[in-house]
């Protein structure tokens, strides 16, 4: 009898466990898991402005142009999932120059038109490759004389962009630029210069 007493003890005992631990978050608030992220939708038209660092070579003359440059783009995106594609434009002022012998040389302003294309990670960073058309005014003075030319040349680069909120972004970019030789006539030369572009900047998407 006692045995049946404390084996039907001991059933009551882990029946009532099990219908406590079933009991527990029962009537409790139920949270469903949080929905994925939305992807940051880098589609449509931006404006922004950029400041940087710019170091080249003057053909025909030792000369190495550098200084600090800025200046505004602006340009248009489009997205097929993870792949981003676009064109962007900019024009830049500089104080790029550098006296070799007699000669200084400056470069004073240039711009750009190129692709882009590129693929988003992380939900909102865009790393990309971007190339087209460059050109710019490179300055040259000898003994109080001086003759400026417009010159047209390309360029190529990479970068990345981060966005920060649905409109505003951050990047880092660096672009190389080779500009083509035109006659000076002051200097019966042709000159030509190549530079190198590290820059920062931000956009605002519309």
């Amino acid at each position: 009898m006692r045995k049946f007493l404390f084996a039907a003890a001991l059933a009551i005992a882990v029946l009532t466990g099990h219908a406590q631990a079933a009991d527990i978050g029962y009537g409790q608030p139920q949270y469903a898991p949080p929905p994925p992220p939305v992807a940051y939708r880098w589609m449509g038209p931006y404006f922004g402005a950029n400041v940087g660092y710019l170091w080249g070579d003057v053909d025909n003359s030792g000369a190495q142009p550098s200084g600090l440059a800025g200046g505004i783009q602006a340009g248009y995106n489009w997205q097929n999932g993870i792949f981003v594609f676009g064109v962007e434009g900019d024009i830049n002022i500089a104080n790029s120059d550098d006296t070799f012998a007699p000669w200084k040389f400056s470069n004073p302003w240039f711009g750009t038109v190129r692709g882009r294309a590129g693929v988003t990670a992380w939900n909102n960073m865009l790393f990309y490759a971007t190339g087209g058309l460059a050109f710019g005014g490179l300055e040259a003075e000898y003994k109080g004389m001086s003759e400026s030319r417009n010159q047209l040349g390309w360029t190529i680069g990479a970068g990345a962009e981060f966005a920060l909120t649905p409109n505003w972004s951050v990047k880092a970019e660096y672009l190389y630029m080779g500009f083509a030789s035109r006659t000076y006539t002051f200097a019966g030369t042709d000159y030509g210069f190549d530079s190198n572009l590290i820059r920062f900047g931000f956009n605002y998407r519309f």
